[in-house]
């Protein structure tokens, strides 16, 4: 049975939530089983470490603690939901996944290529086959947020080298990643992104 794996990215604040509700529906309506989940969390252990990491009295973490908390939590939801759940041939959505990592803690943090090591480690192969990134500049996108996290109370310049580097993410994987302009009305975009799912549907159900 085929699955599909298509995970959500990009700044808070850029309506990555809505239109995952909308796809939700139009999958639903194609008879697809679903699992809508996020990252960090998705399991009852990787819930208790996404309260950890985004707890903003925990100012005195350190950047290699957030990344490998990061990464555990992946490595269980990726163990118990995800490749379970496409195994059954279910359609995965995921708020958030690797590339989220590679971001904030490679690029935003300055570890480097150590984070992308330890989630090799922990998505086991597992890539999604198609990843919306909402582009909205981190101005605008801090300007939306309701309730901060410990995250999102880091600086401009810190979310702008994060915004940076996944439109650098996208330069190098055109075939998976898909700039979507945030900045449009909901209809708009949600028309792009179903435009961009029929074309998936087709393509893999040729493989």
């Amino acid at each position: 049975m085929q699955g599909y794996f298509i995970t959500f990215e990009g700044p808070d604040g850029s309506g990555k939530s809505t239109q995952i509700q909308l796809i939700q529906q139009y999958f639903q309506e194609k008879g697809f089983d679903m699992v809508i989940t996020r990252e960090p969390g998705g399991t009852r252990i990787s819930e208790k470490i996404r309260k950890i990491i985004l707890d903003k009295t925990h100012v005195e973490m350190d950047y290699i603690t957030e990344a490998l908390l990061y990464a555990a939590s992946r490595a269980q939801h990726v163990s118990q939901v995800i490749m379970p759940a496409l195994e059954e041939g279910k359609v995965v959505i995921c708020d958030r996944f690797v590339d989220s990592s590679l971001v904030y803690q490679g690029v935003g943090r300055g570890l480097g290529e150590c984070v992308k090591e330890i989630n090799d480690i922990a998505i086991r192969g597992c890539l999604p086959d198609i990843t919306f990134l909402f582009k909205i500049s981190p101005e605008e996108g801090k300007k939306r947020i309701r309730h901060e996290d410990r995250l999102d109370m880091e600086n401009l310049d810190y979310h702008t080298k994060v915004y940076q580097a996944y439109l650098e993410l996208e330069r190098m994987n055109p075939d998976r990643i898909k700039g979507i302009n945030a900045d449009r009305s909901v209809e708009e975009i949600h028309r792009e992104i179903k435009d961009y799912l029929e074309v998936l549907l087709k393509n893999l159900k040729k493989k």
